[in-house]
């Protein structure tokens, strides 16, 4: 083959690697990486749909049994859960019988035992779906409705880092107040015909209690950590300073993130990652106020980063996922996934609309990183599965 024709020949190779880069970039199937990326984000679509039907077909194990099983180093719940559907029922219907005030923190929240002896957090309705929070991005009180959404955009990111969480309707005279801890029960007022608690907590006051309709009050249910994956907590090294005039140093310094790389525990494994994933996790659901994060205990930085009160490199298998969900995709999904929740709608429109806006950002901010920085310094290959115990 003559010279010519061989330099043609190499062109169109290069050509066409090039493309290929492209497309499996844009979350196309160029790669088996990015088949296994495209087969786990249909079999996400498959089973994104629970019913409200669903029972457990078998009486061995408990729900609470069964979710706890479900625990490992990366991940809170496996990428097959036919019995999530169920778990989840049993979360929104089982009987009360502790309740308690919530543990340490800053939002006020209730500690609830359910029957067979199974700890939830019971955070309470403080707004109505439409309304908005002026102010800074981190101003106002935690809202129930988010901690349900934010559950369902973990399964449809496929990141499954988020504690199960369920939308639940409780009647405080007949459920909580028979059950409740005297320091709970004394943080009980009248509100004209309102039923109102105020709890214990850093920002919880006498003076701004959550009301139920009349006794019955709507609140999301989380599901606690089995006991053997006790957490730890880290501060976040992109936190704020919460301090009017003072910048965190991630904000004026340009070698900032370099540094961090070379500390444990983000100078090897995937915890820097984690990290990157949380940070687009935050931003599509509109969380400015993660200044710390939680992770499992002597973990060596290899466990994930937990989704607890929901200038860096991103992975391969989020940016596909991310792509996958473009055009109206992710609000769709989200759709489909909420229509299970007791609380149902969980989220207005507007949220949804906002989602789809938020996701178009994220991938337009991640390919002017691959403009300028080149793919292979913004995206990396870590898929890393760590078997359970």
């Amino acid at each position: 083959m003559k010279l010519k024709q061989r330099m043609v020949v190499l062109c169109a190779v290069l050509l066409l690697l090039g493309l290929a880069k492209i497309f499996l970039l844009d979350g196309g199937e160029g790669s088996a990486a990015s088949r296994r990326d495209l087969r786990a984000f249909r079999k996400m679509e498959a089973g994104i749909a629970l019913s409200r039907s669903a029972r457990l077909t078998h009486t061995l194990q408990s729900p609470w049994e069964i979710a706890s099983q479900w625990v490992g180093p990366r991940e809170v719940y496996p990428e097959e859960t036919p019995e999530l559907a169920a778990v989840l029922i049993a979360l929104s219907t089982s009987r009360i019988e502790r309740a308690d005030v919530g543990y340490k923190g800053t939002q006020l929240k209730a500690l609830l035992v359910l029957d067979g002896g199974q700890k939830v957090v019971f955070k309470p309705k403080r707004y109505n779906r439409d309304h908005v929070v002026e102010g800074e991005p981190y101003a106002g009180y935690d809202r129930h409705n988010a901690e349900v959404a934010a559950f369902h955009l973990d399964r449809i990111l496929g990141f499954r880092r988020a504690p199960l969480v369920v939308g639940r309707f409780v009647n405080l005279r007949t459920e909580i107040k028979p059950v409740a801890a005297d320091q709970l029960l004394s943080t009980f007022l009248m509100q004209g015909n309102n039923t109102c608690f105020y709890g214990k907590c850093y920002y919880c006051r006498e003076s701004e209690p959550a009301c139920a309709e009349g006794e019955i009050m709507e609140g999301s249910l989380t599901l606690w950590l089995p006991d053997v994956w006790p957490l730890q907590k880290h501060r976040h090294p992109w936190g704020r300073t919460y301090r009017e005039g003072k910048l965190a140093r991630w904000e004026y310094d340009e070698s900032y993130c370099e540094a961090v790389k070379k500390m444990p525990p983000y100078d090897a494994g995937p915890r820097l990652l984690d990290v990157i994933d949380t940070a687009i996790f935050d931003y599509l659901i509109g969380n400015a106020d993660r200044h710390h994060y939680e992770s499992f205990q002597d973990d060596g930085g290899a466990s994930m980063l937990i989704l607890l009160d929901n200038a860096k490199r991103v992975r391969v298998s989020t940016w596909n996922r991310l792509n996958l969900l473009r055009s109206g995709e992710l609000s769709s999904a989200l759709r489909q996934a909420l229509a299970f929740d007791p609380i149902y709608p969980v989220l207005a429109e507007t949220h949804l609309a906002a989602l789809d806006r938020r996701l178009s950002g994220i991938i337009s901010t991640v390919k002017q990183c691959m403009e300028s920085q080149g793919p292979d310094n913004t995206l990396i290959e870590d898929r890393m599965n760590l078997p359970h115990p």
